[in-house]
């Protein structure tokens, strides 16, 4: 999953990048409000953290630019404010969840997981192809009744070709969905961690899942998915 955090302290925003990648997170990160609000409008992420008093444009105004424009992104809002006319103000704007400094990683992990908890359950939990299976609650993957166990990222990048089952992504697509802005020159990287999976979800397999579209990037599904 990809998450954008806008906050202009440089030792906040980094140590909240760094603990968030570490939990197999991707990361984009914007200093001031014009480049949040680029970042913002012009990537599709799972969630955003907005910093509210940010040098350019206020974190308000980037999280009205995003309602204005009907995106339902979870949105969390960060804040030195704690008064609960500031908290009702950013509600009433399409804040999902408001977090007042100073805070504990601990307690930031929690709020972003239950974000996206909530905006999962609009979608489907268990995804099944064939004799395949990804439970997006529990993090389990089974083929043919086998457990699969993958590491952070080649999960991360799993959910995101099963959740788009039969649609072709482009290695673009993937990178920006699954990876930091930082991995956008790193071209292979895609195709590495394809032949990784493949390894572990088609091999044995008479019936393939993960297949390659020339030209144009990749496709999870068998055949009656494309």
């Amino acid at each position: 999953m990809r998450i954008l955090l806008v906050e202009d302290e440089e030792k906040l925003v980094g140590a909240l990048a760094e603990n968030l990648r570490a939990e197999g997170f991707a990361v984009d990160v914007a200093l001031d409000g014009v480049e949040g609000r680029e970042f913002a409008l012009g990537c599709a992420y799972d969630l955003i953290v907005l910093d509210i008093m940010l040098p350019g444009l206020e974190g308000s105004q980037i999280l009205q630019a995003l309602r204005a424009q009907n995106r339902e992104v979870p949105v969390l809002m960060l804040t030195a404010r704690d008064s609960v006319q500031d908290k009702v103000r950013h509600f009433e704007a399409g804040a999902d969840d408001y977090l007042t400094k100073p805070f504990s990683f601990a307690e930031f992990l929690v709020r972003v997981k239950a974000l996206l908890r909530r905006r999962q359950t609009q979608q489907v939990d268990v995804i099944r192809v064939d004799d395949f299976e990804l439970n997006r609650l529990t993090h389990k993957i089974k083929r043919d009744e086998k457990r699969i166990d993958l590491s952070g990222k080649e999960y991360a990048l799993l959910e995101y070709l099963a959740t788009n089952a039969g649609r072709v992504l482009s290695r673009s697509m993937i990178i920006e969905h699954v990876w930091d802005q930082s991995f956008e020159s790193l071209t292979n990287i895609v195709d590495v961690y394809i032949r990784q999976l493949r390894a572990k979800i088609d091999a044995g397999h008479e019936r393939k899942l993960i297949r390659t579209v020339r030209g144009a990037g990749y496709v999870f599904g068998d055949e009656s998915t494309l």
